[in-house]
């Protein structure tokens, strides 16, 4: 076997993505919140980008059109620039080493010194603004944030330190609060805490563990199982002497998270009621009692942030032309430009080459931030506006009447390719007169439906089968829940014809349990 080396010419085409549009592709896909965090980091970033009039402040700013965005005609630098405006250099301090932030005297002297690009840039309008006694923007920002929430650790040992338990116990407790998961529960057994207590008996870590769940609040941290989790509930709350719920109803509910949970989570209270000797009304007083309690009461100590969903399109109906119209929620949106002083400086071959070059970059990165935000505005209207003319029926008429929609026909009716039409509807939500819809909510397949004879036969969207499913169980009698097979019949009345295994799994999806499950005694 021998290995040599050789030359060859070999023709090929390759398609690389270029960072414009990378960064043009990564726009369109971002809902308007997290595009809002975009331009304001770029803000930040980027000196030569500023605030531009008509944004959110004075609401005098117009929806957008479609037919006003030019693909090929190029964005051009607006003339009425704020150029009196050197508050931005504090972006430009952080992108240049030599700018020390806060020193005073060293901007003045970078101001005065002949080959300062500082001196070409107005010297002593940014020092003399900052030692006038101007309060900082950012300063006041960060004073005014919101602390972060304390996490549940964290609580648990103030509350730990303040419980005056023996000191052999407080050690040991506090590596049980270490070791307990978010939902408050310990699933650490107990001779690994031993272990890490320097070899502590276990029945001082039992202790310890007791200590813990009796004396820490909410009741019930500290449990090892759901059951126990309740049972400390139940004993918190018939201690407290604050229920009106008579002795009975408490023990028949221990006895019955103790000994026949699983019974119940699986609805067989028949079977409870035969094993323990209770009537059936007594095992519903305890289940209404045990519905107080909570799964995971450490929760409660925890602040879940959730992020507020802001729609990025508003439909409308417009009475007088009987029609739906659409247009983007871009008012709160700032409005930016590139500062005219910046691009004249740039063509200033006076002006320090660094100077030129670092700005040229920045001028370059703006440039392609508001393309892609032009972009995308334009593109994402055109998707919403498509939607709106194929789902009139659902505006008018409900869920019910969602058609199918693939987003193959949406790309090839807007001449766009079926990725694009992706990232445009991705995370996004209308703002409708049925309410804030997904915009992904309109494009899915479905069935036709076979009506009977005489009509005409509908097509009928996945999500619309789902709804008419919902509304099918929400009308059936309790006592007597629909099997999957009595689904099917039903639907089938409404001219909707899937299989027994299609209703099982939309069952499944919209969160309803079998009919056993949905079954009162």
């Amino acid at each position: 076997m021998r290995f040599d080396t050789s030359q060859h010419m070999k023709m090929g085409q390759h398609m690389k993505l270029a960072p414009r549009m990378i960064q043009s592709m990564e726009i369109l896909q971002m809902p308007l919140a997290e595009l809002e965090e975009r331009i304001e980091q770029e803000l930040e970033s980027n000196p030569t980008l500023e605030l531009g009039d008509g944004g959110p402040a004075d609401g005098s700013r117009e929806p957008v059109e479609a037919e006003a965005f030019d693909d090929d005609k190029p964005l051009t630098v607006s003339g009425e620039s704020g150029g009196d405006d050197f508050e931005r250099l504090d972006r430009y301090e952080e992108s240049n080493p030599e700018a020390a932030e806060n020193q005073y005297g060293n901007d003045l002297e970078r101001a005065a010194a002949p080959d300062s690009s500082w001196e070409r840039l107005e010297p002593g309008s940014y020092s003399a603004s900052r030692m006038a006694g101007e309060r900082d923007g950012k300063m006041d920002a960060m004073a005014a944030a919101q602390a972060p929430p304390e996490s549940l650790a964290e609580q648990l040992l103030e509350q730990w330190a303040l419980s005056g338990v023996d000191p052999a116990l407080s050690a040991i407790g506090e590596v049980i609060i270490a070791h307990l998961e978010e939902d408050g529960y310990l699933r650490t057994p107990l001779e690994l805490i031993a272990e890490r207590t320097g070899g502590a008996p276990m029945a001082i870590v039992e202790r310890a563990l007791r200590a813990v769940q009796l004396l820490l609040d909410p009741a019930g941290v500290a449990a090892r199982t759901p059951a126990e989790c309740m049972v400390l509930q139940l004993d918190a709350l018939e201690a407290a002497g604050e229920s009106d719920w008579p002795s009975a109803a408490f023990a028949n509910a221990r006895r019955i998270v103790e000994h026949h949970l699983e019974d119940v989570t699986q609805n067989r209270l028949p079977k409870v009621a035969e094993r323990t000797g209770l009537g059936m009304n007594d095992i519903k007083e305890a289940l209404t009692l045990l519905r107080r309690l909570s799964l995971s009461p450490a929760r409660r100590l925890v602040q879940e942030t959730t992020r507020p969903i802001i729609p990025d399109a508003i439909v409308e109906y417009d009475e007088g032309q009987d029609r739906y119209i659409a247009y983007l929620n871009d008012s709160r949106l700032q409005v930016v430009r590139i500062n005219e002083e910046y691009a004249r400086l740039v063509k200033d071959k006076n002006a320090d080459k660094r100077d030129r070059d670092f700005l040229r970059t920045n001028l370059a990165n703006a440039q392609w931030l508001l393309d892609a935000v032009g972009q995308r505005r334009h593109t994402l209207l055109r998707v919403v506006r498509a939607v709106v003319e194929a789902q009139r029926d659902y505006f008018d008429y409900g869920p019910q009447a969602l058609k199918p929609l693939p987003m193959t026909g949406v790309g090839e009716q807007l001449g766009i390719h079926v990725a694009t039409v992706s990232r445009a509807v991705a995370d996004k939500y209308l703002a409708t007169p049925r309410g804030i819809v997904p915009l992904r909510k309109f494009f899915s397949g479905g069935v036709t439906t076979r009506p009977d004879a005489g009509e005409t036969p509908n097509e009928m969207a996945w999500d619309a089968i789902k709804d008419a499913l919902r509304e099918v169980i929400g009308a059936e009698s309790k006592e007597k829940p629909l099997s999957d097979e009595a689904l099917v019949e039903e639907l089938k009345k409404r001219g909707i014809e899937i299989a027994r295994r299609t209703v099982a799994k939309y069952r499944d999806q919209l969160g309803i349990p079998s009919a056993r499950m949905r079954k009162t005694f």
